[in-house]
């Protein structure tokens, strides 16, 4: 077909909301993923002083969420760190509470500073401590508060990570507000780890929901499994000690669009190079190291967060024995049976 025919065809069946796929083909349905986001590395100790000057400028309730979201620069504009992940880091000061809302996307907490907060969900207030880990499933009510300063409240900031890329995409979007600031505590304190976090469940417990019962994940049990499994000999060549967060009633995903880790790294460790197709975002909870993404290497630091795009190759290597925490979009990658990996000798 000659240009000026194709040309004209083009702008006849345009005209109808048409387009011919055999000019698109190669980029609709690729040989490898195309790299749409792109490596990239916060400095925790650079974005501080903007988080606390934000505290400056406005209260927790005004912003209903004081958070400094982390755009991937390849996708500015988005307020996603991947195609289908967002990230932020939340500071919620003394004496301030965060008004209860819900929302059909679904949210993880990591705890990255300070330890006077806390965290309410579905009526149970959860103490926020470093290196935690808490899940606020779909549409759940939430608050988070902390303690007045003459009560030893200090400034906490944690990570945020949901899937409000992916719901967007879905077209799946929506949010609730209270009627009161805070939401009535109507269970314990430790709830649901007494209930589902001691290998044990409930009696009559019944499956209704793939998201965890278990609403929080406290560091200290994480790192001392770390640790056995190390004494033990589970150093993997390319993760070090990696082990995933679960539903404890199904043994799947905490939560059903997002996929949660821990790895230990020991000292000395030089990690092999792999890559798989779910993209993830890293927040480094202890110790100082270096990551190659792609060709381009970073150093990080405690708190530091570094995203790796999806098929691009990774390693990692510890110049202290480090911890990182992860998320990624592999439930879904393996619930449709698109989850690749390969391993690099």
């Amino acid at each position: 077909m000659a240009m000026s025919q194709a040309s004209e065809f083009n702008a006849r069946i345009g005209a109808d909301h048409l387009v011919p796929l055999w000019e698109q083909l190669h980029s609709l349905v690729p040989e490898v993923p195309p790299r749409v986001c792109a490596p990239a590395l916060w400095r925790y100790e650079a974005l501080r002083p903007h988080l606390m000057e934000a505290g400056r400028l406005i209260t927790a309730e005004q912003a209903v969420r004081r958070v400094l979201v982390m755009e991937n620069p390849a996708i500015p504009g988005r307020a996603s760190i991947t195609q289908t992940l967002y990230a932020g880091l939340q500071l919620i000061l003394p004496g301030e509470v965060a008004p209860t809302h819900r929302h059909t996307q679904s949210a993880l907490r990591l705890v990255l500073e300070g330890q006077s907060a806390f965290t309410a969900v579905d009526g149970e207030r959860i103490p926020m401590q470093p290196g935690d880990f808490i899940i606020t499933p779909s549409w759940t009510w939430h608050d988070h508060g902390n303690a007045l300063q003459a009560e030893g409240g200090e400034p906490v900031v944690w990570l945020d990570g949901l899937d409000i890329p992916l719901l967007g995409f879905l077209g799946a979007q929506f949010s609730g507000n209270y009627h009161a600031k805070e939401q009535p505590v109507t269970k314990v304190v430790g709830s649901s780890l007494a209930r589902y976090g001691a290998g044990l469940l409930p009696v009559r417990h019944r499956v209704n929901s793939p998201v965890s019962p278990l609403a929080h994940y406290p560091y200290a049990r994480t790192r001392e499994a770390l640790d056995t499994m190390l004494r033990d000999g589970g150093l993997d060549d390319w993760d070090g000690v990696k082990m995933r967060y679960v539903n404890p009633a199904t043994g799947g995903p905490a939560m059903p669009s997002m996929a949660t880790f821990m790895q230990l790294l020991p000292k000395g460790f030089r990690g092999k190079t792999y890559r798989s197709t779910d993209a993830t975002v890293y927040s480094v909870v202890e110790g100082r190291g270096q990551v190659s993404i792609d060709g381009q290497r970073f150093d990080f630091s405690p708190r530091d967060t570094f995203v790796v795009p999806s098929w691009a190759p990774v390693s990692l290597c510890a110049g202290e024995d480090c911890t990182l925490f992860s998320f990624s979009d592999r439930p879904l990658h393996e619930a449709l049976g698109l989850l690749r990996e390969q391993r690099q000798d």
